[in-house]
């Protein structure tokens, strides 16, 4: 069971303005958190710092109780991300993707060609295993990166806006898988705009004017 923690951070890329400051929130296991606001508020900033990729300019980011250094440093305590832009690799297949990443992270061929059907076929792309990224659809490329992070099986699961480009019964579907996930004991995080799917998860933390206000503590 692990916790991640955002302690009094500010939050900048490149030395620029400050686009939060002063954000203290907790991801804790076995719950979704909810990360909402207008475009722009930035979502995709805080989640960028929880996955090591932002090194706070004030404040810190903390693993349990241990500090995040960077990127490999979050991959190593098994923080997962779901990048909103997906992040996959147009020359591979989609079980490719997903068997990558799964034997980068240490699991075994035989593991990652059984995590990738595993985690292909909740998502309806078992017949699209076989496919290159390039052929795929927005959305089944989408699904695809979503099956990629839950093939991880990570301790703190970032996943931003990663229903964007699907239809009402995928959004469904993928809320749920997020709830399994936090079921398992994973801490979730899920960055949306949607009001519905917002709804759906345990805490809602409200991103505005550079500030993370709690609508749901």
């Amino acid at each position: 069971m692990t916790t991640l923690t955002i302690d009094g951070a500010d939050l900048a890329w490149d030395g620029d303005r400050a686009v939060l400051t002063g954000v203290t929130v907790t991801a804790r296991p076995g719950e979704i958190l909810a990360v909402t606001g207008t475009s722009g508020a930035g979502k995709t900033t805080l989640l960028s710092a929880m996955a090591g990729l932002l090194r706070p300019a004030a404040g810190k980011v903390l693993v349990e109780d241990e500090a995040l250094t960077d990127r490999d440093h979050a991959v190593k305590l098994g923080v997962v991300l779901i990048p909103q832009d997906n992040g996959l690799a147009a020359i591979l297949t989609a079980a490719e993707n997903i068997s990558v990443a799964v034997i980068a992270t240490g699991g075994t061929p035989a593991e990652a060609r059984r995590r990738t059907a595993e985690a292909l076929e909740p998502l309806g792309l078992s017949g699209q295993a076989n496919q290159l990224i390039e052929e795929l659809s927005g959305g089944q490329q989408q699904r695809t990166a979503i099956a990629r992070g839950l093939a991880l099986r990570g301790d703190v699961l970032l996943a931003d806006e990663i229903t964007s480009e699907l239809d009402a019964a995928n959004r469904q579907r993928v809320i749920e898988l997020l709830r399994a996930e936090a079921t398992r004991g994973a801490a979730v995080v899920f960055a949306t705009h949607d009001p519905e799917a917002a709804a759906a998860c345990d805490r809602e933390l409200h991103l505005a004017d550079g500030e993370a206000i709690w609508a749901r503590p």
